[in-house]
C-alpha cells in the first residue's frame, strides 16, 4: 500500500522537502479499505509520474474533466461522478484510508468515469496535467492554517492560483469552498490580482446542472450544523 505514494529523492538519494499544505496523517485501514486498495487501485488508481497524462486514453473517451483536490473519504466525489456520467472526474488525495474508502464507494456505485491519484496535488498539476485541459478544479474546505506563522502552508497561494489557471481550459472554473472568513478574504485578494480570472459563475452551459447535483461534503454538513458561514467562490478563466 505504501507504493501508492512515490518519494522524491535528490541525486544523493535523500528525501526532498518543500512546504506542504497538508499533514500526512495515516489512520488505520479497515478491512474494506484494504480490500479496495488491493483489488481496485490497479483499475482506478494512477501512480505519480513525471509524465503528462493522455486523458482520452486514461478515460477511454473524450469528455470534460473535473479535478477535485483533497476529496477526503470521497463520498461527494463518487456521487458527483455517478450523477454526471458524461463528465470525467479525477480525485487527488494523500490520506490512504480516504483512498480506500473512495475506491470501495466507486466500485459499489459502478462509476466508470472516476480516476484518482495519491500524491501532492501541486506536483500532480505541475508534472501530470496538460495545460488548458481542466473543465473545473474543485478545492473544498482546504485547511485554513489559522495561525499566522502557518499561513505559508495554505495551498491557495499566488503560485498555486497561477498554476491552476494554466491547467484550466478557457471558460473553465476554479471552484473553492471554505468556512473561514479570513481564508476567503485571502483567496479573493490573491485571485482578484490575476487578470485572467473573473470572479463570477457563468449561468449558461452545464455548470448549473453540476451544481444542482453536487452533494454536500462532510465538512460542509459539519459547518452548517455548527452554524458557520460558508463562502462558495467561483473564478472563471477568461483568457
Amino acid at each position: 500500500m505504501n507504493n501508492l505514494i512515490t518519494l522524491k529523492l535528490n541525486k544523493n538519494n535523500q528525501k526532498l522537502h518543500h512546504i506542504r499544505s497538508f499533514m500526512c496523517r495515516q489512520g488505520r485501514l479497515t478491512k474494506k479499505q484494504q480490500f479496495a486498495i488491493y483489488y481496485h487501485w490497479p483499475e482506478i488508481g494512477i501512480g505519480f509520474k513525471k509524465e503528462l497524462i493522455n486523458l482520452v486514453t486514461l478515460f477511454k473517451y473524450d469528455a470534460p474533466l473535473i479535478m477535485e483536490i483533497g476529496f477526503g473519504m470521497g463520498n461527494s466525489l463518487v456521487a458527483m461522478a455517478k450523477n454526471n456520467p458524461h463528465i470525467n472526474f479525477l480525485g487527488i488525495e494523500v490520506y490512504i484510508p480516504g483512498i480506500g474508502a473512495c475506491l470501495a464507494s466507486a466500485k459499489e456505485a459502478g462509476v466508470k468515469n472516476l480516476r484518482m491519484i495519491c500524491y501532492d496535488a501541486i506536483e500532480v498539476l505541475q508534472e501530470m496535467i496538460p495545460d488548458n485541459t481542466l473543465f473545473i478544479v474543485q478545492l473544498f474546505f482546504p485547511d485554513p492554517w489559522h495561525k499566522i506563522r502557518h499561513n505559508k502552508r495554505r495551498i491557495l497561494q499566488l503560485s498555486f492560483a497561477q498554476l491552476v489557471l494554466k491547467k484550466l481550459q478557457i471558460g473553465g472554473v476554479f471552484h473553492i469552498i471554505t468556512d473561514s472568513r479570513t481564508y476567503a478574504n485571502h483567496i479573493l485578494k490573491i485571485i482578484n490580482s490575476i487578470d485572467c480570472y473573473i470572479n463570477e459563475l457563468k449561468i449558461d452551459g452545464p455548470y448549473p446542472l453540476i451544481l444542482k447535483t453536487r452533494p454536500l461534503t462532510k465538512f460542509e454538513k459539519r459547518a452548517s450544523l455548527l452554524g458557520n458561514n460558508i463562502w462558495e467562490l467561483f473564478f472563471t478563466r477568461v483568457t
